[in-house]
């Protein structure tokens, strides 16, 4: 008799089940990502404040950034940086030296989990090179502002380790702790604002 193959999927509140191993843009919802990231602290809850700095938080936070550094860029592409962590409602947010002791099969799962959610949205299932490049640099902006303001580090040691260029230090940014459920009320406005124009547009394939 053949084994049983072990539960991989998770029910969500919206009643959808997400298959871990196999998930389809059929399974996911917003508003499952929405509610999963403002309930999913950053930096494993080592951070100063009443409440959690969340990943939705940091979500809101980055494509901010990215629409600062890139004036112009099309909403498709501030949606994709709404997204860049739309995979922790369901995996968590792992910190990277977790990240680095569980190998690739984390970042397959991680990887699957983000083509469908693109697919979900109208977004490309891999996107631009180039585009991820510019989310992966607001991301950094991001991480060193909550790594000196709520998260411990000193200056010193969170420009090492996350390094920025001068042109992208931006000095009105600042960290915003809520709770959850207006966190989450603020992602999907955001969300909703930046699907009509992408929808518009439909996909691009250069950034």
């Amino acid at each position: 008799m053949a084994a049983r193959r072990p539960r991989a999927w998770q029910r969500m509140l919206s009643g959808r089940r997400l298959d871990l191993l196999d998930p389809t843009p059929l399974d996911i919802e917003i508003g499952d990502i929405a509610h999963g990231l403002a309930f999913v602290a950053r930096w494993n809850g080592q951070t100063r404040g009443d409440w959690p700095y969340s990943v939705a938080e940091h979500s809101l936070l980055v494509e901010d950034i990215l629409t600062r550094l890139n004036p112009g860029i099309d909403p498709q592409w501030r949606l994709a940086a709404l997204l860049h962590d739309a995979p922790e409602y369901v995996i968590g947010d792992m910190i990277s030296p977790v990240k680095a002791a569980l190998g690739q099969e984390y970042g397959a799962m991680d990887d699957r989990l983000a083509s469908a959610i693109h697919r979900r949205f109208g977004l490309p299932s891999t996107l631009p090179l180039a585009i991820k490049r510019k989310i992966k640099a607001a991301d950094r902006v991001s991480a060193r502002l909550e790594a000196i303001t709520i998260a411990g580090f000193d200056e010193a040691e969170a420009c090492r380790l996350f390094p920025v260029p001068q042109s992208h230090l931006l000095p009105d940014l600042v960290i915003d702790l809520r709770p959850p459920a207006e966190v989450r009320d603020s992602f999907l406005r955001r969300f909703d604002l930046l699907m009509g124009p992408a929808e518009q547009s439909g996909p691009q394939q250069q950034p």
